[in-house]
Protein backbone atom coordinates (compact mmCIF):
# COMPACT_ATOMS: atom_id res chain seq x y z
CA UNK A 1 0.00 0.00 0.00
CA UNK A 2 2.85 2.07 0.42
CA UNK A 3 4.40 1.77 -2.61
CA UNK A 4 1.46 3.25 -4.79
CA UNK A 5 1.64 6.00 -2.49
CA UNK A 6 5.57 6.86 -2.71
CA UNK A 7 5.17 6.61 -6.86
CA UNK A 8 2.40 9.15 -6.77
CA UNK A 9 4.37 11.19 -4.83
CA UNK A 10 7.06 11.00 -6.86
CA UNK A 11 5.30 11.85 -9.99
CA UNK A 12 3.88 14.67 -9.21
CA UNK A 13 7.29 15.79 -7.30
CA UNK A 14 8.72 15.79 -10.52
CA UNK A 15 6.03 17.55 -12.49
CA UNK A 16 5.83 20.34 -9.76
CA UNK A 17 9.67 20.54 -10.16
CA UNK A 18 10.06 20.52 -14.11
CA UNK A 19 7.03 23.40 -13.61
CA UNK A 20 9.03 25.38 -11.10
CA UNK A 21 12.09 25.06 -12.69
CA UNK A 22 10.44 26.23 -16.32
CA UNK A 23 8.96 29.47 -14.71
CA UNK A 24 11.54 30.62 -12.70
CA UNK A 25 14.47 30.18 -15.28
CA UNK A 26 11.70 31.90 -17.39
CA UNK A 27 11.28 34.72 -15.78
CA UNK A 28 15.03 35.36 -14.49
CA UNK A 29 16.03 35.59 -17.99
CA UNK A 30 13.89 38.22 -18.78
CA UNK A 31 14.30 40.13 -16.13
CA UNK A 32 17.73 40.20 -16.84
CA UNK A 33 17.39 40.94 -21.03
CA UNK A 34 15.13 44.19 -19.04
CA UNK A 35 17.65 45.56 -16.75
CA UNK A 36 20.22 45.19 -19.64
CA UNK A 37 18.08 47.66 -21.88
CA UNK A 38 17.00 44.98 -24.04
CA UNK A 39 13.73 44.13 -25.15
CA UNK A 40 12.13 41.01 -23.33
CA UNK A 41 9.63 40.59 -26.70
CA UNK A 42 12.12 37.66 -28.70
CA UNK A 43 10.04 35.16 -26.83
CA UNK A 44 6.71 36.06 -28.18
CA UNK A 45 5.93 33.98 -31.13
CA UNK A 46 6.03 35.68 -34.55
CA UNK A 47 2.74 35.86 -36.23
CA UNK A 48 4.03 34.10 -39.14
CA UNK A 49 4.55 30.74 -37.87
CA UNK A 50 1.64 28.71 -36.71
CA UNK A 51 0.56 28.04 -33.39
CA UNK A 52 1.83 24.83 -32.20
CA UNK A 53 -1.18 23.20 -31.11
CA UNK A 54 -1.76 23.05 -35.19
CA UNK A 55 1.51 21.52 -35.63
CA UNK A 56 1.15 18.72 -32.46
CA UNK A 57 -2.49 17.66 -34.21
CA UNK A 58 -0.58 17.43 -37.46
CA UNK A 59 2.07 15.17 -36.39
CA UNK A 60 -0.50 13.32 -34.15
CA UNK A 61 -3.09 12.28 -36.71
CA UNK A 62 -0.20 11.33 -39.08
CA UNK A 63 1.25 9.11 -36.82
CA UNK A 64 -2.25 7.57 -36.08
CA UNK A 65 -3.21 7.14 -39.41
CA UNK A 66 0.47 5.56 -40.16
CA UNK A 67 -0.01 2.76 -36.95
CA UNK A 68 -3.85 1.87 -38.46
CA UNK A 69 -2.04 1.82 -41.68
CA UNK A 70 0.56 -0.54 -40.19
CA UNK A 71 -1.76 -2.86 -38.35
CA UNK A 72 -3.51 -3.32 -41.93
CA UNK A 73 -0.87 -4.20 -43.98
CA UNK A 74 0.29 -6.01 -41.37
CA UNK A 75 -2.90 -8.28 -41.29
CA UNK A 76 -2.90 -8.27 -44.98
CA UNK A 77 0.78 -9.98 -45.28
CA UNK A 78 -0.49 -12.07 -42.93
CA UNK A 79 -3.19 -13.26 -44.46
CA UNK A 80 -1.85 -13.78 -47.43
CA UNK A 81 2.04 -15.00 -46.66
CA UNK A 82 1.51 -16.29 -43.39
CA UNK A 83 4.11 -14.81 -41.23
CA UNK A 84 3.55 -14.44 -37.66
CA UNK A 85 5.51 -12.84 -34.66
CA UNK A 86 7.74 -9.88 -35.64
CA UNK A 87 5.23 -9.06 -38.46
CA UNK A 88 3.23 -7.06 -36.30
CA UNK A 89 5.64 -4.71 -34.67
CA UNK A 90 7.99 -4.15 -37.50
CA UNK A 91 5.13 -2.95 -39.90
CA UNK A 92 3.97 -0.70 -37.11
CA UNK A 93 7.15 0.85 -36.39
CA UNK A 94 8.04 1.13 -40.38
CA UNK A 95 4.58 3.08 -40.95
CA UNK A 96 4.69 5.07 -37.40
CA UNK A 97 8.02 6.40 -38.82
CA UNK A 98 6.95 7.25 -42.11
CA UNK A 99 3.74 9.00 -40.87
CA UNK A 100 6.41 11.13 -38.74
CA UNK A 101 8.37 11.91 -41.42
CA UNK A 102 5.75 12.86 -43.45
CA UNK A 103 4.56 15.28 -40.52
CA UNK A 104 8.01 16.47 -40.69
CA UNK A 105 7.94 17.65 -43.84
CA UNK A 106 4.52 18.73 -43.75
CA UNK A 107 5.09 21.02 -40.93
CA UNK A 108 8.21 22.45 -42.79
CA UNK A 109 5.39 23.18 -45.65
CA UNK A 110 3.22 24.98 -43.15
CA UNK A 111 5.39 27.21 -41.74
CA UNK A 112 7.09 28.54 -45.13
Amino acid sequence: MGGEIIIFLCIFGSIFGIAYLHYSTRNKERLALIEKGMDAGIFKQSRETPPIWKILVLNIALLLMGIGTGILIALMLQETVGYNDALYPGIIFLMAGTGLLAGFFLTRKLVK
